[in-house]
């Protein structure tokens, strides 16, 4: 049995400004930062054994300073792009606000939150997923069946991907939902690889880490 733990990189410059950010590796704003400590209180009770985030800035950011603040500032980071945003093509750097009165709050929202409807020259959550749950099952899932404990640190789009996977949750699901920047949670994972239980408040899980 291990735990795997999920956590959203903090507020970044631009989803403080409401941009489309995608691979534009812009860093944290000051409550990001913020919220990465707070993320790091959470995990002080928690062993954790080794950290995988993103190659964008953001997400690095975040595992150091909330690694820093629970005072595991020695677990190894593993970087690798195959946890990076959702590329958001010809979108990225852009309002989101404005994009949603350019071209109609429909379109905004299919392409914002569907499941399989890229943006122009971008990435759907359906190809984001394609390249994050591969990556999961070859590098990430191993270490959690030997009983290791696992923080991935990543994005808004990467981690539903991952999301919709570990819960089994189908498209119209999945458009439902939401993960916040910067507040942590966790699956107990079985030996086989599958979720036994889902724990949404992290402050509470200390006793089922291994």
């Amino acid at each position: 049995m291990a735990l795997l733990i999920l956590l959203r990189h903090g507020e970044s410059v631009w989803n403080k400004e409401n941009r489309f950010t995608g691979w534009i590796d812009v860093d944290l704003s000051e409550r990001g930062e913020e919220e990465a400590r707070r993320a790091g209180e959470l995990l002080r009770n928690i062993p954790i054994d080794i950290v995988f985030t993103s190659e964008l800035r953001r997400a690095i950011r975040t595992a150091e300073i909330a690694l820093e603040t629970a005072e595991k500032s020695s677990v190894p980071i593993i970087k690798n792009a195959a946890l990076n945003e959702r590329h958001y093509g010809d979108l990225q750097g852009l309002n989101k606000d404005e994009v949603a009165r350019q071209y109609g709050e429909q379109q905004f929202k299919l392409w914002r939150r569907s499941y399989d409807v890229p943006p122009p020259n971008g990435e759907s959550l359906k190809m984001t997923q394609e390249r994050v749950l591969p990556y999961f099952q070859q590098e990430i899932l191993p270490i959690l069946q030997q009983g290791k404990n696992v923080l991935i640190v990543a994005h808004g789009n990467s981690l539903r991907a991952l999301v919709m996977a570990l819960e089994n949750l189908s498209p119209m699901q999945i458009i439902e939902t939401n993960i916040p920047t910067g507040v942590p949670f966790a699956y107990i994972m079985d030996a086989d690889g599958t979720v036994r239980k889902k724990i949404e408040q992290l402050e509470q899980s200390h006793h089922v880490a291994s």
